[in-house]
Parts: structure tokens; sequence; C-alpha cells
């Protein structure tokens, strides 16, 4: 079932984008929003309510959604699990955004590529070059598909019907929301959401890197995500990122944007420099990985058929 839901996911995406922004990360957004600000006293026990708040409540609802279906017909159970992994995983979250500043990058029409960087990673990128621009985009890349396709399904495949996915999706959008705020007082609150989301991660950030190891160069990747990741800024993403860049066989890591301006930072990844060429390998490497999850899928699926 996991696998026909992903298949048909993915066709559905195809025919008809989602807009991920509008029907998924706003309402998530706003429904962290008010949890925090019916919650938010200061202290980190204030953040442990509002996390079991903001997340049991509709995973469990899920749950029993899910097993009422089942009970009618797993037909409807699999049409629960598509619409769930529909608004939670996907490549169009990113794709586009890649696609476009890639073309940008063909025609050397460098203003254009810093524009879209710029709306697609919310920072400012006056004045970087075309080989900035490439490693920056593919950073952004590996980040967003171990976030939106890769951590999501494992979660999915984990926990029974779709509440795995909306377990990670949810736990997510808190980490980043609540993880975000200033201040000591807004610290103590979010600190549960960023420690629990750690743990919840832990096990896809480390799949997705030896997905991207096992489709690439695998001694390389396995060395970077040794050695490399302890220096990147967010260790746990730079696992994934050191991972991909050495399945590559490119180096990334440099620059880091803060603030306003691009300073450097931990190198991630050997090789060669980024260019264009190599997001075009980047695109292949994310296919050839997320190949080989619905291949693991199938022989999941063989197997409990079999048993």
């Amino acid at each position: 079932m996991s696998l026909l839901s992903l298949i048909a996911v993915f066709l559905i995406e195809q025919l008809q984008p989602l807009n991920y922004r509008r029907l998924v990360a706003e309402p998530l957004a706003a429904w962290a929003d008010f949890i925090e600000s019916r919650c938010n006293a200061g202290g980190r026990h204030h953040g442990v309510l509002a996390w079991c708040l903001a997340v049991l409540p509709p995973v469990a609802l899920l749950a029993v959604f899910y097993v009422f279906l089942y009970r009618l017909s797993p037909i409807l159970a699999w049409v629960l699990n598509v619409g769930v992994l529909y608004l939670t995983v996907g490549f169009r979250q990113f794709s586009h955004h890649y696609t476009d500043i890639q073309l940008a990058l063909r025609l050397d029409d460098l203003p254009r590529a810093r524009e879209l960087l710029g709306e697609w990673i919310n920072r400012p990128t006056a004045g970087l070059g075309s080989e900035e621009i490439a490693r920056l985009t593919i950073e952004e890349a590996l980040a967003a598909s171990h976030r939106h396709v890769f951590a999501v399904l494992l979660w999915f495949v984990i926990l029974p019907g779709p509440c795995g996915a909306a377990l990670y999706r949810i736990a997510a959008v808190l980490r980043q929301r609540w993880g975000e705020a200033e201040g000591a007082t807004a610290n103590e609150f979010s600190l549960f959401a960023r420690r629990v989301f750690g743990i919840i991660d832990w096990l896809p950030l480390r799949a997705t890197a030896a997905a991207f190891a096992i489709v690439g160069d695998f001694e390389d990747a396995v060395y970077c995500w040794r050695t490399q990741p302890a220096h990147w800024p967010d260790r746990d993403l730079g696992i994934v990122l050191a991972s991909g860049a050495g399945a590559l066989g490119v180096q990334l890591g440099r620059p880091l944007i803060e603030g306003t301006e691009a300073a450097d930072s931990a190198e991630l990844g050997l090789g060669d420099p980024p260019d264009v060429d190599f997001m075009q390998s980047a695109v292949g490497l994310v296919w050839r990985a997320t190949v080989l999850w619905m291949l693991m899928l199938f022989l999941l699926g063989l197997a409990s058929l079999v048993g």
C-alpha cells in the first residue's frame, strides 16, 4: 500500500501541482502561532505542553479516522494515505524554484538567478556570482529533498497509515516556527520542539545520507559524512549536505549567507566547484535516491505478502 500510495502521489503531483504554501505551510504556521499564543508563558514546561497540544491531537485523530476507514474498506484507507501524502510530500515544493534558477544560469542571466534564489531562500543574494548561486541552490535542493520527500516517506512507513507523515510535517513546522523566535524566553519555550524534532529527524537524516551515498560516489560520500558535518552550523542538516556533496563530487559549503552578507563557512564535499552542470547532476542524484526508496518499499511489500 505504501508503494502504491507513493506512485499515486507522484502522478497526481505531475498532473495537479500542489500550492504547498497556501494549503499546507500557512495553515500549519497559523496553527503553531495559535498554540503558542495560548501556551507560551516563558517556561520550558509550557513548550512541552504546547508541543503536545499541537501535535498529538491531530495525529491521534488521523489515526482513528484511518482505522475507521480501513475497517470500512482498505481502498478508503488508501485514499486517505494518498491525500495526506499529497499534502506532506512532493518534489514540487522545491523543483520549480530549482529549475527556474538553473535555466537562468544557463542563459547567463545572473540578475534573474539572484532574484529567484533570494525569493526561494528568503535571504539577500546581491553580489553572488554564478558559482555561489549554483552552490547555494544545490544545497537548498538537497535539504529540501530530505525535508519534503525522504524524511516524510520514512515516517510514513514507520507509523501506521498516514500518521507518520503528519507527525513529521507538523513537528518540522513547530521546530521552524518556534525555533526562529528570538530572546531567552522564546528559546526556553522552543527548546522541547527543537529537541524532539532532532529525535524525530535522527533516523531520516541518516537514511537520506545513506541513499545519496549508495546512488552516488559511495566512498567520497561516506568520507564526507563522517568528517565534515561537525563543522557545519546545523550539524544535523550537514549530514545530508556532506553526503550529497561527496556523492556528487562537488564542493559545497561556501559562502554561507549570514544576515545581509555572504560569509565563509565550513566546506562540504570533495571535487570541483559547482556550476550549472552539477545542478543537473544533483537532480539525477535525487531521482536515483527516490527510485532506490521505491525499490525498497516494493521489496518490503513483497516480503510482507510472502511472509
